[in-house]
């Protein structure tokens, strides 16, 4: 069971990591010690997941205003990217401490994660499950100035998060629910500009599952070790030393089913020059990684924030060739 399997994992390899994965000299090391351990409990000191469902959101309006026939970036346009990018944070930092909430005893078995703000302490449960209600107040506050249909699409996706935490007890596939869930953005922010779906939009969520598919696996790799002494089950487990040419066929997959959406809502070949360029980003990853290294996995996966923007900045493109 995985209760009897947790065990302290003090290695020399896991404490690089505890360092390697903070990023220290960040703006909250700055802010007032008291704010300090909830900043960090929302992960505001790591921004790349906020980065990494920021992206997906640009993507599915742009991808909006193209099958609209219209150019992205009218004032409501513009209110909106606002409005996507404050939820973006507001709901990565609630699901980073729901998170941490679920897995507060398996992180104090962790050398990488007992210093997490719940395992050492530093927040107590009462106030971690407050500070949770306060993100989704503001994450509710965006939704209330979206349309009907953009509410109820976001709204699907609270399934989604709240089984997140569970899904790497019971399936090797953790990363897959991980792409379902932190790309909905495109869905929400195609379904705010249009008030309908279409296929463009469900090619473009397909490709960004893949692509997140292949991003959290380089990201799994830096536990593989640790995950398997604590029964913690990972796509970088269930593929081992073929890690690197799943991942390649995951971004091959990715780029694929994206140029389809752009084409299906006739956007024109600068896009696919974008997106080919992106390939070529993803495939540079696929050729850097070693996946026994730490630092390198932290660093190519932290490489997907550009990744993320040049696949959200074709899409803008698209909509201003039009």
């Amino acid at each position: 069971m995985l209760s009897s399997a947790k065990k302290e994992i003090p290695t020399e390899r896991t404490e690089s990591r505890v360092t390697a994965d903070a990023e220290h000299g960040s703006w909250v090391e700055r802010a007032p010690r008291a704010w300090q351990p909830y900043l960090r409990l929302a992960r505001l000191d790591r921004p790349i997941g906020s980065w990494l469902l920021f992206w997906p959101c640009v993507a599915g309006l742009a991808l909006g205003a193209l099958a609209d026939d219209r150019t992205l970036g009218e004032p409501h346009d513009v209110l909106l990217i606002a409005l996507f990018a404050i939820g973006s944070i507001a709901m990565r930092g609630a699901g980073c401490t729901y998170n941490d909430i679920v897995d507060r005893d398996l992180d104090a078995k962790v050398a990488r994660t007992r210093n997490r703000p719940l395992p050492s302490g530093a927040v107590n449960l009462r106030d971690a499950w407050l500070f949770l209600l306060a993100q989704c107040l503001v994450g509710l506050a965006v939704l209330a100035l979206l349309n009907l249909l953009a509410v109820e699409t976001a709204a699907c996706s609270l399934l989604l998060v709240a089984a997140y935490p569970f899904m790497k007890r019971i399936t090797w596939w953790p990363q897959a629910w991980l792409g379902f869930t932190f790309n909905w953005g495109a869905l929400v922010g195609f379904a705010a500009v249009t008030g309908r779906f279409d296929w463009g939009i469900l090619f473009l969520y397909a490709g960004l599952v893949f692509w997140t598919l292949g991003y959290d696996t380089i990201y799994a790799l830096q536990d593989r070790d640790d995950d398997s002494l604590i029964g913690i089950k990972s796509t970088a487990r269930l593929f081992g030393d073929r890690s690197a040419d799943w991942i390649l066929g995951f971004y091959g997959v990715s780029v694929t089913f994206i140029l389809a959406a752009g084409l299906t809502e006739h956007a024109g070949w600068p896009f696919v020059l974008l997106i080919l360029v992106a390939g070529g980003h993803l495939l540079w990853q696929v050729r850097q990684l070693n996946a026994r290294n730490s630092e390198n996995c932290l660093k190519l996966f932290r490489a997907n924030r550009e990744t993320g923007a040049m696949l959200a900045f074709a899409f803008v493109l698209a909509s201003w060739a039009t």
